[in-house]
This record gives structure tokens, sequence and C-alpha cells, in this order.
């Protein structure tokens, strides 16, 4: 379901998804999606709205998505035998995303 949410950065209300709710000291904290902004943020649980019905059927500008058959690789080394091999890896390093950020552009 989506949900109306004020987020801090872009300093406007923004239709987004829960991802996951948890507890803090203050009150609870919302993990979001933007829709409309391809974007993951955290939110105060009172900074969450209703969506009216019109709004609801805008479709979203951003969907998620996941690159077919692609795995991640990382540059394993292996200082004792002075090697290095490419192998698998269970997440993207920071390069990686760097690099293919760029590509998109």
């Amino acid at each position: 379901q989506v949900y109306v949410v004020f987020n801090e950065d872009l300093k406007c209300w923004c239709r987004a998804l829960v991802e996951s709710v948890w507890c803090q000291a203050d009150g609870y904290q919302l993990r979001c999606f933007l829709v409309d902004y391809a974007k993951y943020c955290s939110v105060a649980s009172e900074n969450v709205r209703a969506l009216a019905g019109a709004f609801a059927k805008i479709p979203h500008r951003a969907k998620k998505c996941r690159l077919h058959c692609t795995k991640p690789l990382t540059l394993h080394i292996d200082y004792c035998e002075n090697t290095a091999k490419i192998g698998p890896a269970k997440r993207w390093d920071t390069a990686a995303i760097q690099h293919f950020r760029k590509l998109l552009e």
C-alpha cells in the first residue's frame, strides 16, 4: 500500500511504500521507498499519512528492479600467495555501484 510521507531531505510530501518499521525511544521509524524519486529514506511515524483516493491512481515514476542474471563480483586478494582473483560476492561493492551509475548517466 502506498502512503504519503514527509521527506526531510526533499522538504516535501512524497508517495512511498513502507518497507519496514522499528521502534525507537522517541517513537516508531519507518524505512520507505519513495516511488516518485527512487530513493530510500527513514521517516518518523508522525510524518506518515494515508493517500487520498485520486492520488493513489497516478502511476509511479520509479519502479524497483534488478538486473537479470547479474550477480555481484569482487576481487579476492590472497596476501600469503600474492594472488588476486575475481569471485562471487554477497553484495555489490561501492566502486561497482558508482561505475554502474556513471554508465547510466
